[in-house]
């Protein structure tokens, strides 16, 4: 595995940043500042976790992306609360590259998609070339993942988008598979467009430049990336009607409908229906009990300061953290949620 992995680690990681979260008392209740606040606060020097503290590594994302931000904000908060571990947070490419590190023991924590653990785990879909992946185990559902089409001129809806230049997100990405099942809905295909495969923030760049003219991106919204190409651009947020969700989720059960609130960018001023996943934090299994017992009653009982430096913290909740999931908990994890009553 180790070996079949190294070059697809030395892509995904090449260019990422190591860092050590550490406090996190400032921040906003708006996602777009407080992921910038949250990145910052990463270079900050602050009261460093016990010396006995067992140091783990948390994937996330890229660092324009929510994974980043929010994985630094539960880093800060819980590096301050001395719970037996000091987590570095790495910026990482994708929710697949991210279940390959912590199998191959790259990691230790990371942040995923629900729908992508569900195929690393059984081997399907993203996974049915490199097989099943399942040195992983469920800690949590953190908060809804939005898929978010966006475009520029007259792409008004999905159907338009036959035959325009599209970013799908990064090959092999979460996103990229998120794509494909929503245009598949729409009875389009990726021989229908032409693709592109760029992350969030060179997607919004390449918008600027005229390289593209619409772009996947699943994630919190409001998304930084979104939010920065909004001010200076015209944007387009592509409905995913009724019909087409229903489509959608019975091709698909992991995908529910989510309304993006109006207002939630520059010139989106009503609400737009589209669907959404989970963001997942998984762990190694190779973490003792204790760890990870610690490690997810942290998180909750410090989920008013979590939310405080991230709007996504508000949405950590004991029902929606062990709903849809289909990968089994780890034993920490599930002794929390058994001790609170979450899980029966």
């Amino acid at each position: 595995m180790k070996k079949r992995f190294s070059a697809l680690l030395a892509l995904a990681l090449g260019c990422s940043m190591l860092l050590t979260a550490c406090s996190g008392n400032s921040g906003s209740g708006q996602t777009a500042a407080a992921e910038t606040t949250a990145a910052a606060a990463e270079t900050t020097a602050a009261p460093a976790a016990s010396q006995d503290a067992v140091k783990v590594t948390m994937g996330t994302g890229g660092t324009t992306g929510t994974y980043y931000a929010f994985g630094g904000v539960i880093a800060n908060v819980l590096n301050s609360k001395n719970i037996g571990l000091n987590i570095n947070v790495q910026s990482t490419g994708a929710s697949k590259a991210n279940i390959f590190l912590v199998n191959d023991g790259e990691a230790d924590l990371a942040i995923v998609q629900n729908d992508v653990m569900d195929y690393a785990y059984n081997g399907t879909d993203l996974f049915a070339e490199e097989g099943a992946a399942t040195e992983f185990a469920t800690v949590a559902a953190l908060y809804a993942e939005v898929c978010q089409v966006v475009s520029t001129g007259d792409i008004k809806s999905i159907e338009d988008l036959k035959g325009k230049r599209v970013s799908v997100g990064d090959a092999g990405s979460g996103v990229e598979f998120n794509a494909r099942q929503i245009l598949e809905a729409y009875g389009i295909t990726f021989d229908d467009i032409e693709v592109n495969n760029l992350g969030f923030g060179d997607s919004a760049d390449a918008i600027k430049d005229g390289k593209i003219d619409a772009f996947f991106c699943t994630a919190g919204a409001p998304t930084t990336a979104i939010v920065e190409l909004a001010t200076t651009n015209s944007i387009n947020l592509l409905e995913i009607d009724d019909e087409h969700a229903k489509a959608l989720a019975d091709a698909h059960p992991f995908y529910t409908t989510y309304p993006i609130p109006g207002g939630s960018y520059k010139g989106v001023d009503n609400d737009v229906q589209t669907v959404a996943i989970k963001a997942t934090l998984i762990c190694s299994p190779n973490l003792s009990e204790d760890s990870v017992y610690n490690l997810t009653k942290a998180i909750f009982e410090n989920q008013s300061e979590i939310a405080a430096a991230h709007a996504k913290g508000e949405e950590l909740s004991l029902e929606y953290a062990v709903s849809g999931i289909s990968v089994p908990f780890h034993p920490g994890a599930e002794k929390y949620f058994k001790e609170v009553g979450a899980i029966k």
